[in-house]
């Protein structure tokens, strides 16, 4: 079939993404056996075996690789003999639902078969091959088995089930039922050649599970577009080490003299950056756009002595945002670097879209100190900190 001529290394590969898979089932489904969603038992499929994904298109296959369509199918193994749905012919039941028995299923199998050779011709297969992906209590076990046309010539023993909900036929290789109300054609699998047999062990909290993934993994930012962009940091290296002044920058609220709002802040805009990036932003206390993550707006402009900080108008704005929204801490309570470091970003991205129109976005630890390497020759303590 297909699986037995590919690579020990990608079955393999294929068995533990299964599993995998399998083990998260109560994250969708209360019951006893794993759940796969068929789209996911296509993509780990292609994924496994760099296959090419045909399940968008409006084909008989769900993959190809190497002239073999596959079609993908993922059910509970139930007694290893169940009927499943291989096509659908609602647009196409006005030229079979008026025909007497026997003509309408010659006519559904003419065009079952006229479809699967179009599929083949479309995507240059040889060869057609179900894959089937079954689950039970305990475990997932994998076959494949044929996928044949319709014996046309050979139908037989064609009779309406119970109740006229269903006719069913066969050939002299399988077995098929069609629901008339739903114009869908079923066809039975039978568990012969049982290539993998995986025990699963279905995980009882997955929740808990990704918890924890995500506190081992961190925060995941989105990829730095190709657009000109600065970085900018939300600390202060004056002294040689990492730190957010107690009484400016992103706590500026708890500055002394005037009475202030606790969401007073802004980001410092290190000496270095106005120097070789002096057009990036338009000149100082001249109102632009800032698009947050979010894709809310804000006003904002460049501020103080030396065009040091990029603040909101009115300044309260983006405090409210980062330390608020983002960063959760209470009113009056000292933004510090170690709970930066806990949350997993120390820097800001800048991007340029105009002299009027910038957006702003999170990235990880570090990436304003790999951005200062890659723009000047040494450290030279050019940093503007108070």
């Amino acid at each position: 079939m297909f699986i037995d001529k590919q690579p020990e290394k990608n079955i393999d590969y294929y068995k533990r993404l299964l599993k995998a898979i399998g083990s998260l089932s109560n994250l969708f489904s209360e019951n006893p056996e794993p759940y796969i969603d068929d789209r996911i038992a296509e993509n780990l499929f292609c994924k496994a075996f760099d296959a090419k994904n045909l399940s968008r298109s409006d084909a008989s296959a769900d993959a190809s690789k190497n002239r073999v369509g596959l079609g993908i199918k993922t059910f509970l193994e139930g007694n290893g003999r169940t009927l499943q749905k291989v096509a659908e012919f609602n647009k196409d039941h006005i030229s079979f639902n008026t025909l007497a028995l026997e003509e309408k299923i010659r006519k559904i199998s003419e065009l079952r078969n006229e479809r699967i050779e179009t599929t083949k011709r479309i995507f240059g297969l040889d060869n057609l091959i179900y894959h089937c992906i079954t689950r039970h209590v305990g475990g997932i076990v994998v076959y494949e088995t044929p996928f044949n046309l319709i014996e046309v010539e050979k139908i037989k023993n064609i009779k309406i089930a119970r109740g006229g909900s269903s006719i069913q036929f066969s050939d002299s290789k399988n077995d098929y039922s069609f629901n008339n109300s739903k114009s869908t054609l079923y066809k039975r699998f039978t568990a012969d050649n049982i290539i993998l047999n995986l025990p699963v062990r279905i995980i009882a909290d997955p929740f808990e599970e990704i918890e924890k993934i995500i506190s081992e993994i961190g925060l995941i930012f989105s990829p730095i577009k190709q657009q000109p962009h600065i970085f900018l940091p939300l600390y202060s290296t004056r002294g040689g080490s990492k730190k957010v002044p107690e009484k400016s920058q992103l706590n500026q609220w708890n500055a002394s003299g005037r009475p202030r709002n606790f969401n007073e802040a802004y980001i410092p805009i290190p000496a270095w950056i106005n120097k070789k990036f002096n057009n990036f932003f338009p000149p100082r206390d001249e109102v632009f756009e800032l698009t947050l993550p979010n894709r809310e707006i804000m006003s904002a402009k460049i501020c103080q002595d030396n065009s040091k900080a990029l603040m909101s108008n009115p300044n309260s704005k983006l405090g409210e945002w980062i330390l608020r929204d983002v960063l959760n801490l209470e009113e009056g309570e000292l933004l510090t670097y170690e709970k930066l470091q806990t949350i997993g970003l120390d820097t800001v991205v800048i991007y340029k879209v105009d002299n009027s129109h910038y957006d702003i976005d999170f990235t990880s630890i570090d990436s304003y100190e790999k951005f200062k390497l890659d723009n000047v020759s040494s450290f030279d303590d050019e940093e503007n900190e108070e």
